[in-house]
């Protein structure tokens, strides 16, 4: 698996996991119970892994749907 977002915003990550649910890429979103370590501030980035034979595409996706702008300059 490798790192493609990290964010603290929910709505995005929703997106993101729809998105991905959608096009059948297998992903993880990881960090999401450290809301208990963080008092839910939602302080705490969360991360969405894909497939490293997924990655590429995945990318695509993010980058068609708008989303480039949360992907990191050096995850290509």
């Amino acid at each position: 698996m490798r790192e493609l977002v990290r964010t603290n915003d929910i709505v995005l990550i929703s997106a993101i996991q729809a998105f991905f649910q959608s096009a059948g890429i297998a992903h993880v979103v990881l960090d999401q119970n450290m809301s208990v370590l963080e008092g839910s501030l939602g302080m705490l980035p969360r991360r969405i892994l894909v497939d490293e034979d997924q990655f590429a595409r995945a990318r695509k996706l993010l980058q068609e749907a708008g989303l480039g702008h949360e992907l990191p300059p050096d995850a290509g």
